[in-house]
């Protein structure tokens, strides 16, 4: 608890996988929504743009998740560089 409360050790990358799977389930509800919401019914451009939104969403949420994990490896090689010049 020690290493948490003076941040020699980060909470976020391990929540970071939560988050992601959170995110994407989160994704594909609002393109499946997108694919039948609105009046008139179910047209083929809603349905691309619903397939579109699922798409991208999740190669979004994958890519935003991969840059804050590559920030925390960052930190820890850094961390690691210092402490070995000590």
């Amino acid at each position: 608890m020690k290493n948490y409360l003076f941040f020699e050790e980060m909470l976020v990358p391990k929540l970071i996988t939560i988050i992601y799977w959170i995110l994407l389930v989160l994704v594909v509800i609002g393109g499946i929504g997108s694919m039948f919401a609105g009046y008139g019914g179910f047209t083929f451009g809603k349905f691309l743009m619903g397939l579109l939104t699922i798409v991208l969403g999740a190669v979004g949420v994958r890519i935003w998740c991969e840059l804050i994990i590559v920030i925390f490896k960052i930190y820890e090689n850094t961390k690691k560089i210092a402490d070995s010049k000590n």
